[in-house]
C-alpha cells in the first residue's frame, strides 16, 4: 500500500459506465484508492486474490447467470481474505439479498442501493465503515429487513416460520414437538404452505418463486455445513467434533507443544499509527502466521489482537508436534521478515516477533454454553508458552525444557540461565535457537526424558525472603490462570539475568550447562548445516 492511499478498494460491476461512475465516487476522496475492476464472478475472486484489498465493493448480479453472482463471489472473497471488508451495490431492496450477504455475520459488510450512492459522503463512508470491521446499510434495507410485508396471497409470519423449520430440515414430528400439537396438524399445515407456494408459482408470483429458490437453497446450504463449520472453527476441529461428539465441558488429555507469538513495542507501534493502516498491517500479518503454521499441520487457536496462538498434537494427535512447532516458528519469522521489507520500502512500521513454545500435557475441552462455545486448552503448558515468549526479542524463539527434549530433528540451542516466573517456585530452565548455537538432540544421540531435572541438579530452595524479584524483561499482564482464552500473555514477574545473578541462580546456571553441554564438540557444525528446518519440511510436506 502506497503512502497516502489508507484504503484500496477492488471494484466489480458488468455495467461499464456504472463501474466507472463508482470508481469517479470513490477516487474523489484522497485517502480512497481503486487497484482493480471486475465485471464476473472469476474476475472479482481472481482479482482480490492479486491485489489483496482492503475493500470489495461489487454488484449483485453479473455474469455467467445474472443472478447473485456479486454476493457469491464476495462470500468467496472473505473466506480466503478474512479481513476484506464488503460493500455491495444493488438495484433491488429486496432483504433477502441483504439477509443471504450478512447470513454468517455483520461485521465489515455494507449494502447500499445504486440510486443512492451519489448522495452526500454515504459510499465513501460505507467503505471506511467495513474496512475497520463495521457495518453500513442503507435505510431502505433497514426498514425492509426490521418491517416485512406479506403480499396478497402469499404467506403469513406463521407459515413463514414453519417453511424455516422445514428448510432447516426438521421433521414432521420434530416439528410438532416443537409447537406442542401432534403431527398431523403440523403435516397438513405443510402441505398447506406447499399448496400455496405452488398457486403462486403458477400465478407468476415472484415472491412464491423466490421463496421455493430460499428452500431449495437451504438444502443445499445444509449440505455446506461442514464447509462453514470449518471456517468458524480451528482447523481439523470441525471433523473432530463430527466424529468423536465432543459435549460441553468434557475434557480429554493431550500432549501438546503450544506456539505464542507476540509483537514487540506494538502499543507504540499503534499509538502513532493510523488505525485503518494498521488493520491492514494486522491482516497481513495474520494470513503469513497462519499459512506457517498451517503449512506445519499446526492449530491455529486464536487470535488476540497483536498475540497468535497456535497448538500442535491437537485436536489430532501428532508424534513429531515439537518438531512442527519449531518448523512453523522458523517459517512465521521468515515470511515475517519478507512482510517487513515490503513495509520498509513503503515507510509503514515493521513487526518484530518474539516466540514461545512449551511441550507437555494438556486438557483439551469445548467450554462454554448452548449459545457460545469455545475449544479451549487448559493446563501449565499453555501459561509456559506465554511467559516464554516474553523472553525472546523481537526476530527470537524461547522452548522449554520439554520442548527441547521432545525434539528429533538437531535444533542449533544456547541454554538461557535459570528463571523464575510467575505461579512457578523454582527456576525455569529454557532454551533460545540460536544458529550459534549447540544442536540438540545430538547426532546419534537419545532425547532425555521430558522430566524436571533430577533433585541433585539444583540445591534445595532458600526461604522467599532469598530470592530477589527482578525486574522481567518485557511488560505484560496475565492471570496465570493456564487457559488459552481471549487474554493478554502472563507477565514474568521475575528472572534472573547473567548480570545480576544470585548465588543459587549462579549453580543453577553452571549446573544447566554441565547438563545439557554437547558430548562431542565438532556435532555442532553438522548440527548447523539441518538447521534448514522449515523450507526442507515445507518442501516435503
Amino acid at each position: 500500500m502506497e503512502t497516502g492511499h489508507a484504503i484500496d478498494v477492488f471494484l466489480a460491476d458488468d455495467n461499464l459506465i456504472v463501474r466507472e461512475g463508482v470508481r469517479a465516487l470513490i477516487e474523489r476522496n484522497t485517502e480512497l484508492r481503486v487497484v482493480g475492476v471486475a465485471a464476473d464472478y472469476d474476475g472479482v475472486v481472481d482479482g482480490c486474490a492479486k491485489f489483496e484489498p482492503h475493500v470489495l465493493v461489487t454488484d449483485v448480479r453479473m455474469p455467467p447467470s445474472f443472478r447473485r453472482e456479486g454476493i457469491d463471489a464476495a462470500r468467496e472473497v472473505r473466506s480466503r481474505l478474512p479481513g476484506t471488508g464488503v460493500v455491495v451495490l444493488s438495484q433491488y431492496d429486496d432483504p433477502e439479498y441483504a439477509v443471504s450477504l450478512l447470513a454468517s455475520g455483520s461485521a465489515g459488510y455494507g449494502y447500499l442501493l445504486k440510486d443512492r450512492v451519489a448522495e452526500g459522503t454515504q459510499l465513501a463512508d460505507a467503505i471506511r465503515s467495513v474496512a475497520t470491521g463495521g457495518t453500513a446499510l442503507d435505510p431502505a434495507i433497514v426498514e425492509a429487513l426490521v418491517r416485512p410485508v406479506v403480499a396478497p396471497g402469499g404467506l403469513t409470519q406463521d407459515e413463514e416460520r414453519l417453511l424455516g423449520l422445514v428448510a432447516e430440515g426438521r421433521t414432521i414430528k420434530a416439528i410438532a414437538a416443537l409447537r406442542g400439537i401432534p403431527p398431523s396438524v403440523v403435516d397438513t399445515a405443510v402441505q398447506a404452505v406447499f399448496v400455496k407456494l405452488a398457486a403462486g408459482v403458477s400465478a407468476g408470483d415472484q415472491l412464491a418463486l423466490n421463496r421455493l429458490r430460499q428452500l431449495h437453497q437451504a438444502i443445499v446450504d445444509r449440505e455446506e455445513q461442514g464447509e462453514t463449520l470449518s471456517r468458524l472453527l480451528p482447523s481439523g476441529l470441525a471433523s473432530k467434533l463430527r466424529e468423536s461428539a465432543l459435549s460441553i465441558g468434557e475434557t480429554e488429555r493431550v500432549v501438546v507443544t503450544v506456539l505464542m507469538s507476540d509483537i514487540r513495542s506494538y502499543s507504540t507501534i499503534a499509538e502513532h499509527a493510523d488505525p485503518t493502516q494498521l488493520a491492514g498491517q494486522l491482516n497481513t500479518h495474520r494470513a503469513a502466521m497462519n499459512k506457517a503454521i498451517l503449512g506445519e499441520g499446526g492449530t491455529v487457536m486464536q487470535f488476540v489482537g497483536d498475540a497468535v496462538m497456535a497448538v500442535f498434537g491437537a485436536p489430532f494427535p501428532q508424534a513429531d508436534h515439537a518438531d512442527r512447532a519449531v518448523a512453523a516458528a522458523a517459517g512465521m519469522h521468515a515470511l515475517q521478515a519478507e512482510i517487513n521489507a515490503a513495509w520498509l520500502a513503503a515507510g509503514l512500521p515493521e513487526f518484530g516477533l518474539g516466540l514461545g513454545l512449551s511441550t507437555g500435557e494438556a486438557a483439551a475441552a469445548l467450554l462454554g454454553s448452548a449459545e457460545r462455545l469455545e475449544y479451549t486448552l487448559v493446563g501449565d503448558t499453555v501459561n509456559m508458552s506465554q511467559r516464554l515468549q516474553q523472553f525472546a526479542s523481537a526476530g527470537e524463539t524461547v522452548i522449554s525444557s520439554g520442548t527441547r527434549n521432545a525434539l528429533t530433528t538437531p535444533v542449533p540451542l544456547t541454554a538461557l540461565p535459570p528463571q523464575l516466573v510467575k505461579g512457578r517456585e523454582t527456576p525455569v530452565l529454557s532454551f533460545k535457537i540460536d544458529p550459534a548455537g549447540t544442536p540438540w538432540p545430538p547426532e546419534g544421540g537419545q532425547p532425555e526424558p521430558t522430566q524436571a531435572p533430577s533433585a541433585h541438579a539444583l540445591p534445595a530452595e532458600p526461604p522467599a525472603a532469598e530470592v530477589p524479584a527482578v525486574k522481567p524483561p518485557s511488560a505484560g499482564s496475565g492471570t496465570g490462570t493456564g487457559v488459552a482464552e481471549t487474554t493478554t500473555p502472563a507477565l514474568v514477574t521475575a528472572a534472573e539475568t547473567p548480570n545480576a545473578e544470585t548465588p543459587r541462580a549462579s549453580r543453577a546456571a553452571g549446573t544447566a550447562e554441565r547438563e545439557f553441554a554437547p558430548a562431542e564438540a565438532p556435532q555442532k557444525a553438522e548440527g548447523n548445516r539441518k538447521w534448514k528446518i522449515w523450507k526442507s519440511r515445507s518442501g516435503t510436506r
